[in-house]
């Protein structure tokens, strides 16, 4: 899809969709947005700033390597940081309730 201006992120979610659809990145973005989540609960609550700086290593390290090496692609953060970050934590929680499945439908 060419550069494309999102007016929301209920606009943008389908398109991150699209540049998610191989088994191995979605598993990828699962675990390293569950670590993320992981790692700012634990920050927070044993007031430990590492935990803190860890967080973008442990996202962006999965999911980028997921897109790298399974997807092929660049990760839409590239172009749209807020929607994607966003999207991120929706795809992790629509993973996690069934809404979508690790394997992507067609």
């Amino acid at each position: 899809m060419p550069d494309k201006e999102f007016k929301s992120l209920k606009e943008f979610y389908p398109y991150y969709l699209t540049e998610h659809t191989n088994t191995t990145s979605r598993i990828l973005h699962f675990i390293g947005t569950g670590l993320v989540t992981l790692a700012f609960f634990t920050g927070f609550l044993f007031h430990e700033w590492r935990f803190f700086i860890a967080m973008p290593i442990l996202g962006y390290g999965f999911a980028w390597f997921g897109h790298f090496f399974f997807e092929k692609n660049k990760p839409a953060t590239f172009k749209y940081p807020g929607y994607s970050f966003a999207s991120d934590f929706i795809l992790f929680y629509d993973l996690l309730t069934g809404k979508q499945g690790f394997v992507a439908k067609k």
